[in-house]
């Protein structure tokens, strides 16, 4: 990714007095809203993530068809709170430093475990790209010794996870037990999610062999996922060290992360990176849930959880609302016009992530939609990418109606500089 600087209209950073008059909400209470709303989605991550490890469980104690697709139902269900956290990324060095454990992607799943011939059997980039650990207990690349005889969750974190330095090698969190539970997707752009068997999670009917130490790596890596959860989690309640971080500050410090947060993950990282990176290609290994056939609903709650922060709103899975003072409140304060066009924008956004969405549950997933020759849901997917654009722009006049300076947002190839995509 490529920085992207934002010149908030030649304004420099000011003093606090920006907020001081009295018909401007308390900057203070805006934070504290934003650490609520990420004390509560990271909750809510971790409570489905722990639902998740359930029926985990429950899939190896007694594997089945039925006992697969509820694992599958409880991971599609942890994904809409988690998504819904991604915008506190960006602005926050300590959520930014950890999103790596738990939803790094794209991933060489031939590292964890069998992988269709189509795949390959060696990569220039990545010299573990085929070392399966699942079926080698012991093995040995590239003079780098790996003991994985036992499957723990410190093996996963401490030695397997980016091992090699190589990004690609993601051994843990939400992808890795996607891919786990549903394979491989070998459609391309064609109808089909991945389609593991039951079978590979049995030792009585075992299918791909393995199956024990199959059903050892899933039940390591649900337990270390709940375990960044937890650890997440705990950093937004009242102590916590984000939230201690971002209330004891400059408040406008804390200002400029909600804004830094919002316009990276609107512009550059989703707009870009997971959404007009893969449609100028159109491949399906550049889609988020590319197992499960499910990316259209993380673009839906990343574009939500933008929303979300604005207005200062998040309602759970269980329909729990937290809400309060908001950027939204500041913002027309300072400047009504602006408020108004970023409310539009979103709005938009989130109409055009709506219709993405009906098409993917209508029958047409994300990676048909991505595929060449399909005009029709090329330009649904291209519609989504044109409002988070037009809402970053908006994003860019708020703040320089609240005069926070020049602010770095991430940016993408794919948007900025289109042919460096093919070079």
């Amino acid at each position: 990714m490529i920085g992207r600087i934002l010149v908030a209209s030649g304004l420099t950073l000011a003093s606090a007095a920006g907020f001081a008059r009295a018909d401007t909400p308390d900057a203070t209470a805006v934070l504290a809203t934003y650490a609520d709303i990420a004390a509560a989605g990271y909750a809510d991550s971790l409570a489905t993530a722990k639902e998740l490890d359930t029926a985990i469980d429950k899939l190896i104690d007694a594997p089945s068809e039925a006992s697969l697709k509820a694992a599958r139902q409880a991971w599609l269900a942890a994904r809409v709170p988690y998504q819904q956290t991604e915008v506190y990324r960006f602005g926050n060095p300590i959520v930014d430093e950890w999103e790596g454990r738990v939803n790094a992607w794209p991933l060489d799943e031939g590292l964890i475990d069998y992988v269709a011939g189509g795949y390959g059997s060696e990569s220039d980039e990545n010299a573990f790209y085929t070392a399966d650990i699942i079926a080698n207990p012991q093995t040995s690349v590239g003079g780098v010794a790996i003991d994985a005889e036992k499957i723990t969750p410190e093996l996963i974190s401490t030695t397997l996870h980016e091992v090699g330095g190589v990004e690609a090698n993601v051994a843990s969190g939400y992808h890795a037990i996607e891919f786990l539970l549903w394979g491989q997707d070998l459609n391309g752009t064609d109808a089909g999610a991945g389609e593991r068997p039951w079978t590979d999670f049995s030792t009585e009917n075992c299918t791909g062999g393995n199956c024990e130490r199959r059903a050892e790596y899933l039940k390591a890596a649900s337990e270390l996922l709940v375990s960044d959860l937890q650890e997440m989690a705990e950093n937004w309640q009242e102590g916590g060290e984000a939230r201690t971080g971002l209330l004891e500050g400059d408040p406008k410090e804390g200002l400029v992360a909600i804004f830094t947060g919002m316009g990276s993950l609107s512009y550059g990282e989703l707009a870009g990176e997971r959404m007009k990176l893969g449609l100028i290609l159109h491949d399906p290994e550049e889609e988020h849930d590319c197992f499960s056939d499910n990316t259209h609903n993380s673009h839906y709650y990343d574009a939500k959880g933008v929303r979300n922060v604005y207005l200062g709103r998040y309602e759970g899975p269980d329909g729990k609302v937290v809400e309060g003072p908001s950027p939204a409140d500041l913002v027309k304060a300072a400047a009504p016009e602006v408020h108004e066009e970023l409310v539009k924008r979103l709005d938009e956004t989130m109409a055009a992530m709506q219709r993405m969405k009906d098409r993917a549950e209508g029958g047409e997933a994300y990676d048909q939609m991505i595929g060449e020759g399909n005009d029709e849901g090329n330009a649904v997917v291209q519609a989504a990418i044109d409002g988070l654009v037009a809402q970053t722009q908006s994003i860019e006049r708020a703040i320089a109606a609240l005069d926070l300076g020049s602010i770095s947002l991430e940016g993408s190839d794919s948007l900025d500089n289109p042919d460096a995509v093919f070079q």
